[in-house]
């Protein structure tokens, strides 16, 4: 049984932190952009409401009982990356230095989770296949992805902290990595959308 736990935990936390998959890497990303080393308690639940978001919609598509196209997941992953990239850029204006977490973002962080959590569960239901018991894999599988989001969030955080304001003021480190993540999850769209035609 702790076999079994410690096994879909490590997937877990290896699945967020793939870097062949770094869709899931750009939107933990994004959602950091705002905030300094200081803020990290306030990101943390906001990114734990991303993890109850993906969280819900994971067990609902592994369960079956809910079927979302695949193709449209997977281009709307990109979409919810560059909008998070934007929204954290008109957030971290010199009017609103501090960037508080408004319950509007928690709201965005859970809604852009449940998008998420369909994306991951066509993994999840390969992985568990026939198992008797879909509960305590997909706990730990939850688990797994919110450590491996939370050390995304402390390597981005470090990093912020060694750059800004020594090397970059901040609005360049924002900008820097605004235009990454939204460059890069813009390509990804593009990409998608044209796997369509």
């Amino acid at each position: 049984m702790l076999d079994e736990f410690r096994i879909y935990l490590e997937l877990g936390f290896r699945h967020i932190a793939d870097l062949a998959g770094y869709d899931h890497i750009l939107f933990v990303t994004a959602l950091a952009i705002p905030f300094g080393i200081r803020d990290w308690r306030r990101l943390a639940i906001l990114v734990t409401a991303f993890t109850v978001g993906h969280s819900i919609t994971l067990a609902l598509a592994t369960l079956r009982l809910v079927s979302v196209s695949s193709p449209l997941v997977e281009t709307l992953i990109p979409a919810t990356i560059l909008l998070t990239a934007l929204g954290a850029y008109t957030a971290a204006t010199p009017q609103r230095p501090e960037n508080p977490v408004t319950l509007s973002r928690y709201g965005m962080a859970l809604f852009f989770g449940l998008i998420h959590g369909l994306g991951f569960s066509t993994y999840l239901r390969a992985l568990l296949g026939n198992e008797a018991s879909i509960a305590s894999p997909l706990l730990a599988f939850n688990i797994g992805l919110e450590l491996g989001q939370l050390v995304i969030l402390g390597v981005v955080l470090t990093m912020g902290a060694a750059l800004v304001p020594a090397i970059l003021p901040r609005r360049r480190w924002i900008q820097f990595l605004v235009g990454v993540t939204g460059g890069l999850a813009l390509m990804l769209l593009v990409q998608r959308l044209g796997d369509w035609s």
